[in-house]
């Protein structure tokens, strides 16, 4: 018998139930924001807020004692961590359902359950206003005096301000001109460094020059003097050669000579020979 057993069954067993509940609980931990019927809403409600409330006591109790009932470790985590620090000032009701249209099918009522601190909608802290009330003629005076004396401080404040900028610029323009004397002594020594260094390059150029060319002389004479030796051993060569080919050719011409009187010689006994016989 069912005597007693006010809390909704959820048409299911205990073991059934007991487990349901806790893997939502871990969804909802884990989500922040889950969609689901608007009783196991309700149920979910009643089973995961006692849970909330004991992990903003974080012991090792406490901790076990939220794991008997969920039975994951990353939902212990999160829940001991982020969650409980989000739900610190909050005095119970962490949770929030809103109901839905109707599921197709079964046309069972929808609603999503959602943890109250991570819904951004409805947590900007948005300042109050302030009623308006007519006041009488005494308050006039005093607004009156209220306006005045804040006038006065918005005047001394400006004044105050516009000493502080005329400072500031007066000493930004004297940091300039230090500046500008500065970069100028500079500039002068930079400039006149570099005119010196640029005179004694000019010299060392010129006194390389001079150098240059006084070698260059120096070679072309020492050349000029080995050329006209060399000129007048190849004439000297050059007319013995000729002499020696002169003489050759004499001689070449008096052998010829003699050998071709010789032949007419011959020629001319052979013919007296013949006559006489």
């Amino acid at each position: 018998m069912r005597h007693g057993k006010k809390f909704n069954h959820l048409g299911r067993k205990a073991a059934h139930r007991k487990a349901m509940l806790a893997n939502m609980a871990c969804s909802l931990i884990e989500h922040k924001k889950i969609k689901t019927t608007l009783s196991k809403a309700k149920a979910l409600r009643l089973y995961v807020e006692p849970l909330i409330t004991k992990s903003k006591n974080d012991t090792t109790h406490s901790r076990r004692t939220v794991f008997s009932y969920l039975k994951q470790k990353e939902a212990i985590t999160e829940l001991f961590g982020d969650v409980a620090s989000k739900v610190a000032e909050r005095p119970g009701g962490y949770t929030r359902i809103l109901k839905l249209s109707n599921r197709l099918g079964d046309n069972a009522q929808m609603a999503f359950i959602e943890l109250v601190d991570y819904n951004e909608t409805y947590t900007t802290d948005k300042p109050k206003k302030k009623k308006a009330r007519r006041s009488g003629g005494s308050k006039t005076t005093e607004t009156a005096v209220v306006t005045e004396t804040i006038a006065e401080v918005i005047e001394e404040k400006d004044t105050t301000e516009v000493v502080e900028v005329e400072k500031k610029t007066e000493e930004v323009v004297e940091t300039a001109e230090v500046v500008e004397e500065t970069v100028a002594e500079v500039t002068e020594e930079k400039d006149t460094t570099e005119v010196v260094e640029v005179e004694e390059k000019t010299e060392e150029v010129l006194e390389t020059a001079e150098v240059v060319e006084e070698t260059v002389a120096v070679v072309t004479e020492e050349k000029d003097t080995t050329e006209v030796v060399e000129v007048e051993k190849k004439t000297e060569e050059v007319v013995e050669t000729a002499e020696v080919v002169e003489e050759t050719v004499a001689e070449v011409t008096e052998e010829k000579d003699t050998t071709e009187e010789i032949k007419e010689e011959e020629s001319n006994d052979s013919s007296e020979e013949e006559k006489s016989e």
